[in-house]
């Protein structure tokens, strides 16, 4: 009795040493024995248990996730976005000029003032990706809305109100007066013989586009450098404003000081939502599709 007392001992022994020196996650698990394994086996006519698998927290760890896989196909609907804009934007354009050209009048300044103005809030129509914007009433009121409080802000973020005040009270208004601006000092008395005014229109277009890929479909990464985008279409807007009227180039380039700031919160948005180091500065695939509106699910 006493040998099988000190087999037995050391058997225990051995059992616990090697479940102390197992690789992290694994379990030794006794063998089942045939009894146990019949009854966990398929289901048969005598109705007996499904079959489940011993899950371990090895095998239920999922495995480390691997770099998230480029999508080329949103990339290429951005710039196709930018690129159907703009033209609808011009077609637009050319149809005042021909109109004004039937009825021989020449648009005059508070027109294109306030033609620049209504581009400003609204030339996502004619863009062809969602660009729903943030709940402004929502935003205001401190709520989570599109691109606002949905997701964790940096302690430096401006209170909601800010955000249209700034767009509708003062970016707005500089657009249109720069514009108009331009307008006149060209002389040319054409949208389309103005080419300065492209560059405000491309602004736009980058900004609307810009618009979906942050606050729709919440790409975060892919939103600093796309704001960056943004940044850099308005400073070469003003650019060119400038190179027409000294005056409309600094007024244009005075929003570029709100877009810097705007930027700088978009890419600390993204540094504290990205502590992980899950999100890329690029568009991946995932459960976001980026789509036209005329695209079919």
């Amino acid at each position: 009795s006493a040998v099988i007392m000190l087999r037995t001992l050391c058997l225990i022994a051995a059992v616990s040493s090697a479940e102390a020196f197992a690789p992290a996650g694994r379990h030794l698990v006794a063998p089942r024995t045939r009894a146990a394994a019949r009854t966990s086996s398929s289901p048969s006519r005598g109705g007996l248990a499904t079959a489940r698998p011993l899950t371990t927290a090895l095998n239920a760890a999922a495995p480390p996730s691997s770099e998230p896989e480029f999508d080329g196909g949103a990339v290429v609907r951005y710039g196709g976005a930018v690129g159907l804009q703009f033209t609808s934007i011009l077609a637009a354009f050319a149809a005042i000029d021909l109109l004004c050209d039937t009825a021989s009048v020449t648009l005059p300044p508070p027109a294109i003032a306030a033609m620049f103005f209504g581009l400003s809030l609204k030339s996502r129509v004619f863009s062809p990706l969602d660009n729903s914007r943030p709940d402004r009433g929502a935003a205001v009121k401190g709520e989570a809305t599109r691109g606002f409080g949905d997701r964790i802000m940096p302690s430096w973020t401006p209170p909601g109100i800010t955000f249209p005040i700034m767009w509708v009270l003062i970016v707005a208004p500089l657009r249109a007066y720069s514009s108009m601006t331009v307008f006149e000092a060209s002389g040319a008395g054409h949208l389309l013989d103005t080419p300065a005014l492209f560059f405000l229109v491309l602004h736009l277009c980058i900004g609307d586009t810009w618009n979906t890929i942050n606050n729709v479909e919440r790409r975060l990464g892919a939103a600093v450098p796309g704001v960056a985008c943004v940044w850099a279409s308005v400073l070469l807007a003003a650019v060119n404003y400038g190179a027409v009227d000294s005056t409309a180039g600094t007024c244009l380039g005075l929003t570029a000081v709100w877009i810097t700031v705007a930027g700088t919160l978009i890419a600390d948005t993204w540094r504290i939502n990205n502590e992980d180091g899950t999100e890329p500065l690029y568009p991946y695939k995932g459960d976001v599709a980026t789509r036209f509106w005329f695209e079919a699910p």
